[in-house]
């Protein structure tokens, strides 16, 4: 039993450390490039395929491709789109969140595409 414990323990420690965080994206003319903490290159996406670049935090960042916001993570892999409708323009990024303001409302959305908050500008 602690031998499984302990072993599930350290592959949890090992995805974690394998966790890739951005600290820059290079825009070029047809090209996104997505630099680590360490200055090394993490991989480059195609423009046409992404679309328009909105922000990045950490570990994801969120570009508009058409009428949807995407949300990938460091490795270029979409984590969740959503309807630009329904979202608003995307104002912000930052640490975990995504902040949008659609009208009069200003909302908070998470990575992962769940809305936290909804709150009426004054």
């Amino acid at each position: 039993m602690k031998r499984t414990v302990f072993s599930l323990l350290l592959f949890l420690l090992a995805m974690v450390a394998r966790a890739q965080h951005i600290s820059y994206i290079e825009d070029t003319k047809n090209w996104y490039y997505v630099y680590d903490e360490a200055g090394k290159k993490i991989g480059g996406l195609a423009r046409s395929s992404i679309g328009e670049l909105r922000g990045w935090g950490s570990d994801f960042f969120v570009a508009k491709y058409y009428s949807f916001y995407r949300i990938y993570d460091a490795k270029g892999k979409v984590l969740k789109a959503m309807n630009a409708s329904d979202v608003g323009e995307i104002v912000g990024v930052s640490g975990n969140t995504i902040t949008s303001r659609k009208g009069n409302w200003i909302y908070t959305w998470s990575k992962e595409g769940k809305k936290i908050s909804a709150k009426i500008k004054n």
